[in-house]
């Protein structure tokens, strides 16, 4: 599968496992385990190989890269009123849109 190497990958090192630990957002319920992260990396794109061969083998729905995903910019998030009014009056004092402070608090 070409577009495998389109996905998300992290190699971490795992201080209770004593080794690199290289995961796939798309695909979240697989890991590869291995003394180097190039061997982590490495063995984690094969694994997605083979994973998506057999998604699509047995007809499964491949998942779409993020990075080949739309988003809108949008999401709706609820929060307690008294938060809420908390962050209304805070961009009140700083002259800007809760929306702007939402956004800055979260970007940081």
């Amino acid at each position: 599968m070409e577009f495998a190497d389109r996905y998300t990958y992290r190699v971490t090192w795992s201080p209770e496992d004593k080794c690199h630990v290289a995961t796939c957002l798309e695909l979240p319920s697989l890991s590869w385990l291995a003394s180097t992260s190039t061997k982590a990396l490495a063995g984690m794109q094969k694994l997605v190989v083979d994973v998506l061969q057999d998604m699509d083998t047995q007809d499964e729905e491949i998942p779409t890269a993020f990075a080949e995903r739309t988003y809108s910019g949008e999401f709706r998030l609820r929060i307690p009123a008294t938060l809420h009014r908390e962050l209304a009056m805070q961009a009140a004092e700083l002259g800007i849109s809760l929306n702007r402070l939402a956004s800055n608090k979260l970007a940081s």
